[in-house]
């Protein structure tokens, strides 16, 4: 809101756009792992049970955990917005 408030009183003109499905495009950089638990596991493990069941283990409460590493940005991540930011500059200048 006070963006919008200075800009109004500096007469600029403001465009805004939504890039769907941002946080999809960057590549990361370094190494990020995620812990999926629950139900979310147990499904990507039937997805592919050869390949998966055996990243799958239980915790002491029965709950499956399976742990990742991300390629891609997901949505919600800290650095995403970073590196979409890095991507679109260094696109636009290209």
């Amino acid at each position: 809101m006070l963006t919008c408030a200075i800009e109004t009183k500096e007469g600029r003109h403001v465009t805004v756009t939504d890039i769907p499905g941002y946080c999809f495009h960057p590549n990361i950089n370094e190494y990020v792992h995620m812990m999926l638990e629950g139900e979310i596991a147990e499904l990507i493990m039937n997805l592919e049970p050869k390949l998966y069941s055996k990243y799958v283990w239980r915790n002491k409460y029965g709950k499956s955990i399976l742990y990742v590493q991300l390629k891609k940005t997901l949505y919600g991540m800290l650095q995403a917005a970073l590196l979409f930011w890095q991507l679109l500059s260094k696109t636009l200048i290209e």
